[in-house]
Formats: C-alpha cells, sequence, structure tokens
C-alpha cells in the first residue's frame, strides 16, 4: 500500500510541476519556470524510498511531504502566497517544524531497535526529535539564504527579522512533537 501511496503522489506532483514548468517557461516566465523545475525534482524524491528493504516512513509522513511541497512550491512560490499572506511563511515553518519532528521519530524507530528503546532515557528522545527540526529549519534558512544571494532576492524579504521568525517558527513546531513524544515514548 505504501508503494502505491508513493508511485501515485510522485506521478501526480511531478507531472503537475512539469506541466507549470512547460507552462512558464513558454510564457517566458524565468523566475517561476525554475521553481517548478525545482518541484519536479523534489516530487520525484520520495521515489528513492522503494528502493531500501524498509521504509521507515508512515503514509502520513509522506503525505506531509507532499503537502508540504504543495504549500512551499507552488502556493507559497508560484502562486506567489509568500508576497500576498504575512502569516504563509511563519506557518511553513512551523508545519515543516512539526514535519521534521514526525521523522525524527521514524528514524529513532528505524536506528534504535525496539528492545533497545526502553533503555533510552525521554530526554535524548526529545533533544534527538527537537535538534532534528531546529537542524532542518537551518538548513532551509542557509537555503533562502543563498538563493537571494545568487538568484530570487525575495526568500527573505523581511531579512534578520524574517529569519528569526522561521527559526523560531521551526523550533516551536519541532517543540511540539518532541514534547508528543516523550508524552507516547512507550507507544513509540
Amino acid at each position: 500500500m505504501k508503494r502505491k501511496v508513493i508511485i501515485a503522489l510522485a506521478i501526480v506532483f511531478v507531472l503537475f510541476m512539469a506541466a507549470l514548468f512547460f507552462y512558464f517557461l513558454s510564457k517566458g516566465d524565468s523566475s517561476r519556470w525554475q521553481l517548478a523545475l525545482g518541484g519536479v525534482l523534489v516530487s520525484a524524491l520520495p521515489i528513492l524510498l522503494l528502493f531500501p528493504k524498509k521504509n521507515p516512513f508512515n503514509i502520513p509522513i509522506i503525505i506531509g511531504y507532499y503537502i508540504a511541497i504543495f504549500c512551499t512550491t507552488f502556493l507559497g512560490s508560484i502562486a506567489k502566497f509568500y508576497l500576498h499572506h504575512l502569516w504563509w511563511d511563519t506557518t511553513i515553518h512551523f508545519y515543516k517544524g512539526g514535519l521534521v519532528g514526525f521523522i525524527a521519530i521514524a528514524l529513532y524507530k528505524l536506528f534504535i531497535p525496539g528492545r533497545e528503546r526502553e533503555d533510552v532515557s525521554k530526554m535524548i528522545l526529545f533533544l534527538f526529535v527537537l535538534s532534528l527540526a531546529v537542524v532542518s529549519s537551518v538548513l532551509w534558512e542557509i537555503y533562502e539564504f543563498v538563493g537571494d544571494l545568487f538568484f530570487t532576492h525575495t526568500m527573505q524579504l523581511g531579512g534578520n527579522k524574517d529569519t528569526m521568525y522561521d527559526l523560531l517558527a521551526g523550533m516551536a513546531g519541532g517543540l511540539l512533537i518532541a514534547i508528543y513524544a516523550c508524552v507516547k515514548k512507550a507507544k513509540i
């Protein structure tokens, strides 16, 4: 079932982004065709999950990934929600912090066998989940900075203030999931 979901979502998103790529390329909109091309690449990325023997990510995480792609690439950048809705950027960073928190839980379950999980303290699990969310937020801000430096000049319109709000929102999303992981540790 998981394989079918990955294949179906990848095909739908790749075709959608490819159609946008050709549309904006034909219109000469260089900023948007580049975003759509990037959307094609990140939409196809989960296909790599079909190759390992065990895919640690459940269907909600995979769907959450595609929601993030749709909200950032299409709605945020192509449909210009980042420019027209000031709350959009911070909300997306909060969502992505939470999504990475759930990814951290999946990785925790993959790398630490069931019996050994009992010996792992709640604090270690908390720090792992929160740290992964914070690191992903930092990496995303570096991506935005480099993108503005060389390409778009629109990813960090608010400067340092925008960066700090984004980092705090990503950390808050990760913090929420880290607390959840501690509370539900016995069931994870």
